[in-house]
Protein backbone atom coordinates (compact mmCIF):
# COMPACT_ATOMS: atom_id res chain seq x y z
CA UNK A 1 0.00 0.00 0.00
CA UNK A 2 1.08 3.47 -1.11
CA UNK A 3 -0.29 6.41 1.15
CA UNK A 4 -0.15 9.67 -0.92
CA UNK A 5 -1.46 12.90 2.09
CA UNK A 6 -2.38 15.94 0.33
CA UNK A 7 -2.55 19.49 2.19
CA UNK A 8 -6.02 20.28 0.96
CA UNK A 9 -9.10 18.18 -0.50
CA UNK A 10 -9.77 20.24 -3.60
CA UNK A 11 -5.84 19.24 -4.79
CA UNK A 12 -6.39 15.50 -3.80
CA UNK A 13 -9.31 15.64 -6.08
CA UNK A 14 -7.83 17.13 -9.08
CA UNK A 15 -4.35 15.32 -9.08
CA UNK A 16 -6.53 12.11 -8.36
CA UNK A 17 -8.92 12.40 -11.52
CA UNK A 18 -5.67 13.57 -13.35
CA UNK A 19 -4.07 10.81 -12.42
CA UNK A 20 -6.53 8.40 -13.60
CA UNK A 21 -6.86 10.07 -16.33
CA UNK A 22 -3.04 9.30 -17.28
CA UNK A 23 -4.08 5.38 -16.77
CA UNK A 24 -6.82 5.63 -18.93
CA UNK A 25 -5.11 7.60 -21.94
CA UNK A 26 -1.86 5.16 -21.58
CA UNK A 27 -4.29 1.88 -21.25
CA UNK A 28 -6.39 3.58 -24.48
CA UNK A 29 -2.64 3.23 -26.57
CA UNK A 30 -2.64 -0.37 -26.07
CA UNK A 31 -6.03 -2.03 -26.28
CA UNK A 32 -9.41 -1.76 -27.98
CA UNK A 33 -11.56 -0.92 -25.06
CA UNK A 34 -10.46 -0.13 -21.25
CA UNK A 35 -12.51 -0.16 -18.07
CA UNK A 36 -13.00 1.92 -15.00
CA UNK A 37 -14.62 1.19 -11.86
CA UNK A 38 -15.43 3.72 -9.45
CA UNK A 39 -17.63 4.24 -6.24
CA UNK A 40 -21.14 5.81 -5.68
CA UNK A 41 -21.48 8.60 -3.17
CA UNK A 42 -20.91 12.13 -2.80
CA UNK A 43 -16.98 11.91 -2.09
CA UNK A 44 -15.88 10.91 -5.44
CA UNK A 45 -18.27 13.61 -7.24
CA UNK A 46 -15.67 15.94 -7.99
CA UNK A 47 -13.42 13.59 -9.38
CA UNK A 48 -15.99 13.13 -11.82
CA UNK A 49 -16.70 16.55 -12.61
CA UNK A 50 -12.77 17.11 -13.72
CA UNK A 51 -12.60 13.63 -15.18
CA UNK A 52 -15.63 14.76 -17.08
CA UNK A 53 -13.87 17.46 -18.82
CA UNK A 54 -10.88 15.49 -20.00
CA UNK A 55 -10.31 14.73 -23.73
CA UNK A 56 -9.64 10.95 -24.30
CA UNK A 57 -11.44 8.38 -26.45
CA UNK A 58 -14.11 8.13 -23.90
CA UNK A 59 -15.83 5.87 -26.54
CA UNK A 60 -13.69 3.30 -26.17
CA UNK A 61 -14.00 3.29 -21.86
CA UNK A 62 -16.52 1.28 -20.20
CA UNK A 63 -17.67 2.08 -16.73
CA UNK A 64 -19.37 0.54 -14.19
CA UNK A 65 -20.09 1.33 -10.26
CA UNK A 66 -17.82 -0.52 -7.87
CA UNK A 67 -21.44 -1.40 -6.15
CA UNK A 68 -25.11 -0.09 -6.52
CA UNK A 69 -28.10 0.05 -3.85
CA UNK A 70 -30.90 -2.29 -5.84
CA UNK A 71 -33.10 0.83 -6.34
CA UNK A 72 -33.92 2.32 -9.68
CA UNK A 73 -32.50 4.97 -11.16
CA UNK A 74 -34.83 7.49 -10.06
CA UNK A 75 -34.25 7.14 -6.45
CA UNK A 76 -32.30 9.59 -4.63
CA UNK A 77 -30.42 6.59 -3.48
CA UNK A 78 -28.89 5.60 -6.69
CA UNK A 79 -25.78 5.46 -7.37
CA UNK A 80 -25.77 5.46 -10.99
CA UNK A 81 -27.85 8.54 -11.30
CA UNK A 82 -25.61 10.41 -9.25
CA UNK A 83 -23.20 8.96 -11.57
CA UNK A 84 -24.56 10.15 -15.06
CA UNK A 85 -25.11 13.51 -13.23
CA UNK A 86 -21.51 14.13 -11.84
CA UNK A 87 -19.10 11.88 -14.70
CA UNK A 88 -21.43 11.08 -17.92
CA UNK A 89 -21.26 14.93 -18.71
CA UNK A 90 -18.93 16.87 -21.30
CA UNK A 91 -16.26 14.91 -22.95
CA UNK A 92 -17.19 11.59 -20.93
CA UNK A 93 -20.89 11.82 -21.95
CA UNK A 94 -19.91 8.97 -24.81
CA UNK A 95 -18.81 6.63 -22.34
CA UNK A 96 -20.12 3.50 -22.18
CA UNK A 97 -21.86 2.20 -18.79
CA UNK A 98 -22.03 -0.92 -17.57
CA UNK A 99 -25.27 -1.16 -15.30
CA UNK A 100 -25.47 -2.81 -11.97
CA UNK A 101 -29.32 -2.70 -11.59
CA UNK A 102 -32.16 -3.95 -13.85
CA UNK A 103 -35.81 -4.09 -12.92
CA UNK A 104 -36.67 -6.83 -10.84
CA UNK A 105 -37.43 -7.30 -6.79
CA UNK A 106 -34.12 -8.92 -5.70
CA UNK A 107 -30.65 -8.40 -6.83
CA UNK A 108 -30.77 -12.81 -6.99
CA UNK A 109 -33.16 -12.52 -10.14
CA UNK A 110 -30.77 -10.15 -12.49
CA UNK A 111 -27.17 -11.75 -11.30
CA UNK A 112 -26.32 -13.36 -14.30
CA UNK A 113 -27.49 -11.18 -16.71
CA UNK A 114 -25.16 -8.14 -15.28
CA UNK A 115 -22.52 -10.41 -14.72
CA UNK A 116 -22.54 -11.35 -18.10
CA UNK A 117 -22.33 -7.78 -19.45
CA UNK A 118 -19.47 -7.05 -16.63
CA UNK A 119 -17.06 -10.00 -17.54
CA UNK A 120 -15.98 -8.65 -21.41
CA UNK A 121 -14.44 -5.26 -19.51
CA UNK A 122 -12.51 -7.40 -16.83
CA UNK A 123 -9.68 -7.02 -15.72
CA UNK A 124 -10.89 -3.26 -14.26
CA UNK A 125 -7.95 -1.14 -16.17
CA UNK A 126 -8.33 1.41 -13.40
CA UNK A 127 -10.08 1.05 -9.80
CA UNK A 128 -11.11 4.19 -7.88
CA UNK A 129 -12.75 3.07 -4.31
CA UNK A 130 -13.64 4.67 -1.17
CA UNK A 131 -13.79 3.01 2.49
CA UNK A 132 -16.41 3.35 5.20
CA UNK A 133 -15.19 4.00 8.69
CA UNK A 134 -16.13 0.87 9.26
CA UNK A 135 -13.94 -0.51 7.15
CA UNK A 136 -16.03 -1.98 4.25
CA UNK A 137 -15.47 -0.99 0.68
CA UNK A 138 -17.56 -1.48 -2.47
CA UNK A 139 -20.46 -3.38 -0.85
CA UNK A 140 -18.36 -5.73 1.12
CA UNK A 141 -19.59 -4.68 4.62
CA UNK A 142 -18.19 -6.24 7.85
CA UNK A 143 -21.10 -8.52 8.78
CA UNK A 144 -22.99 -8.58 5.30
CA UNK A 145 -24.82 -12.29 4.72
CA UNK A 146 -22.59 -13.22 1.43
CA UNK A 147 -19.23 -11.49 2.76
CA UNK A 148 -17.69 -14.90 2.26
CA UNK A 149 -18.32 -15.90 -0.81
CA UNK A 150 -17.74 -12.39 -1.82
CA UNK A 151 -13.94 -12.63 -0.14
CA UNK A 152 -13.56 -16.41 -1.62
CA UNK A 153 -11.08 -16.92 -4.31
CA UNK A 154 -13.84 -18.53 -6.73
CA UNK A 155 -16.50 -15.74 -6.27
CA UNK A 156 -18.51 -14.97 -8.78
CA UNK A 157 -17.72 -11.47 -10.73
CA UNK A 158 -21.09 -10.04 -9.16
CA UNK A 159 -22.58 -11.31 -5.41
CA UNK A 160 -25.71 -10.11 -4.27
CA UNK A 161 -25.06 -8.53 -0.43
CA UNK A 162 -27.01 -7.53 2.42
CA UNK A 163 -25.92 -5.89 5.58
CA UNK A 164 -26.98 -4.17 8.69
CA UNK A 165 -26.76 -0.19 8.44
CA UNK A 166 -26.72 -1.16 4.46
CA UNK A 167 -30.25 0.25 3.88
CA UNK A 168 -31.42 -1.55 0.84
CA UNK A 169 -29.89 -4.73 -1.11
CA UNK A 170 -26.87 -4.21 -2.93
CA UNK A 171 -25.43 -5.51 -5.47
CA UNK A 172 -21.25 -5.50 -5.38
CA UNK A 173 -18.19 -6.24 -7.08
CA UNK A 174 -16.53 -9.38 -5.45
CA UNK A 175 -12.70 -9.47 -4.59
CA UNK A 176 -11.35 -11.53 -6.96
CA UNK A 177 -12.36 -8.68 -9.67
CA UNK A 178 -11.54 -5.98 -7.36
CA UNK A 179 -7.69 -7.66 -6.95
CA UNK A 180 -7.52 -8.31 -10.54
CA UNK A 181 -7.28 -4.54 -11.61
CA UNK A 182 -4.49 -3.22 -13.54
CA UNK A 183 -4.43 0.15 -11.13
CA UNK A 184 -5.97 0.28 -7.74
CA UNK A 185 -6.31 3.43 -6.02
CA UNK A 186 -8.73 4.37 -3.01
CA UNK A 187 -10.03 8.06 -1.57
CA UNK A 188 -10.68 8.70 2.10
CA UNK A 189 -10.85 11.89 3.47
CA UNK A 190 -11.05 12.66 7.45
CA UNK A 191 -8.55 11.64 10.57
CA UNK A 192 -11.42 9.04 11.38
CA UNK A 193 -11.19 7.37 7.92
CA UNK A 194 -7.35 7.35 7.96
CA UNK A 195 -7.32 5.96 11.36
CA UNK A 196 -9.62 3.10 10.40
CA UNK A 197 -7.65 2.39 7.37
CA UNK A 198 -4.03 2.22 9.44
CA UNK A 199 -6.18 -0.77 11.51
CA UNK A 200 -7.52 -2.18 8.58
CA UNK A 201 -3.51 -3.26 7.75
CA UNK A 202 -3.58 -5.69 10.70
CA UNK A 203 -6.96 -7.25 10.64
CA UNK A 204 -8.20 -10.03 8.29
CA UNK A 205 -10.54 -9.23 5.27
CA UNK A 206 -13.49 -10.70 7.47
CA UNK A 207 -13.15 -7.92 10.10
CA UNK A 208 -11.49 -5.42 7.69
CA UNK A 209 -13.18 -6.02 3.47
CA UNK A 210 -10.53 -3.15 2.61
CA UNK A 211 -7.78 -5.16 3.31
CA UNK A 212 -8.66 -7.34 1.02
CA UNK A 213 -7.17 -4.82 -1.68
CA UNK A 214 -4.34 -2.45 0.06
CA UNK A 215 -1.96 -4.56 -1.60
CA UNK A 216 -1.34 -2.88 -4.48
CA UNK A 217 -3.50 0.18 -3.92
CA UNK A 218 -2.42 3.71 -3.47
CA UNK A 219 -4.61 5.49 -1.24
CA UNK A 220 -5.06 9.19 -1.27
CA UNK A 221 -6.13 11.35 1.38
CA UNK A 222 -6.91 14.37 2.61
CA UNK A 223 -8.11 15.72 6.31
Amino acid sequence: MNLIEYPDRELMMIDLANQIAHELSAALHHQDRVSLSVPGGTTPGPIFDTLSAVDLDWSRVDVVLNDERWVPESSDRSNTRLLKARLFQGFAAKAHLLPLYAEAETPEERLEELSAGLEKALPLSVLLLGMGADMHTASLFPGADNLDLALSHDAPVLVAMRAPGAGEPRITLSAPVLKSAVSTHIVITGDEKLQALKAARHLTPAEAPVSAVLGDATVHWSA
